[in-house]
């Protein structure tokens, strides 16, 4: 079995192949993004588990003629969640209960805390070098559970574990380019804090767009801010923002492998473990990182903005430090 350097030395294009595992395949985000990992050339060993309907994605998707072994697993059947998890490269974690309306992301943290806490320390023991990319919310509060399982476990690798933040760039480039009139494939637009309501901060000072009008800037900021309420209104109470939400992990998970296998440039924003405003107690935040082999190989400063965002910083901050405090306390309270 040749090494995946010694692959890459064979052929520049050549991509390796990757296991990766869906924690809550079964949901509403776990379906899509199943569907699109098994479109993706870059997996050839794709496991799909949840509590229930795992066997029937995978058996569906399975269909799909493209280079990958897909297989459901459950917890039903004899180390299910182990053998899901069992030497993959990455795994992604949709898990949980959606939002529904007038519910806020940290209405959520009760229940999914738990189920995020018990699939972390799981993927601990059985893919303790895996990659994790963390979807279910609230992310700013998820992330840091999952860090501290992994510590107990001693296997915490920082430059692995990833809050994917995706869904709030693809809105961003989306939203400004309604507003612009612009194609929105060329939009692109540093989001930077965390994953949640204030604590979301599109630097628009960053982009052409800069000289915008404040109320139309104000009324685009809200917006990305609370994009995701826009989906649960829309939706009428049958679920949050899921689809798109599922092309944002599949993005993010894209970029993670492309990292992993060595191509060059891969920079996306995740909010992941960062030095950038440790020295203020905030020990998790969400900037551009350059992925590579080992995962994160440079966490990018988020560069100079305006005095406005100034002010979004310094709100964001306050509230991403209590949310990665309660996501300390619940992991590491007997």
């Amino acid at each position: 079995m040749l090494s995946r350097v010694t692959r890459r030395a064979f052929s520049s294009t050549r991509i390796s192949p990757y296991k990766v595992t869906v924690l809550g395949a079964g949901g509403g985000i776990g379906q899509p993004l199943s569907l699109l990992l098994k479109l993706n050339h870059k997996v050839t060993d794709l496991r799909l588990y949840d509590l229930r309907g795992a066997k029937g994605v995978a058996t569906d998707i399975s269909h799909i003629p493209t280079n990958s072994v897909v297989k459901g697993f459950t917890p039903e059947e004899k180390d299910g969640l182990r053998n899901a998890l069992d030497s993959t490269d990455v795994v992604l974690i949709p898990a949980g209960v959606p939002r529904k309306p007038g519910m806020t992301r940290d209405d959520l943290f009760a229940i999914n805390a738990s189920i995020v806490r018990d699939l972390a320390s799981a993927t601990a023991e059985a893919a303790p070098n895996a990659a994790i990319l963390v979807i279910s919310n609230p992310v700013n509060s998820t992330v840091p559970i999952v860090a501290e399982v992994l510590k107990a476990k001693g296997v915490y690798n920082p430059k692995k574990l990833f809050g994917v933040t995706t869904l709030d760039s693809i809105r961003a480039s989306r939203f400004i380019s309604q507003v612009e009139n612009t194609d929105p494939t060329q939009e692109k637009v540093n989001v930077v804090g965390g994953h949640s309501g204030i604590t979301i901060i599109p630097l628009i000072s960053q982009t052409q767009h800069k000289g915008m009008p404040k109320d139309v800037k104000d009324a685009l900021i809200h917006r990305i801010q609370f994009g995701g309420d826009e989906v649960v209104q829309a939706k009428n109470g049958g679920g949050s923002a899921t689809l798109s939400m599922a092309q944002a992990g599949a993005k993010f998970a894209n970029a993670v492998m492309a990292g992993l296998d060595g191509e060059a440039d891969i920079i996306e924003a995740t909010y992941v473990d960062s030095p950038l405003y440790k020295s203020e107690g905030i020990e998790f935040f969400a900037s551009p990182v350059t992925l590579g082999p080992k995962g994160v190989e440079k966490i990018h400063p988020i560069g100079e903005i305006s005095s406005e965002e100034e002010e979004l910083l310094a709100k964001a901050k306050e509230t991403l430090k209590k949310n990665i405090e309660k996501g300390v306390v619940f992991a590491t309270k007997k």
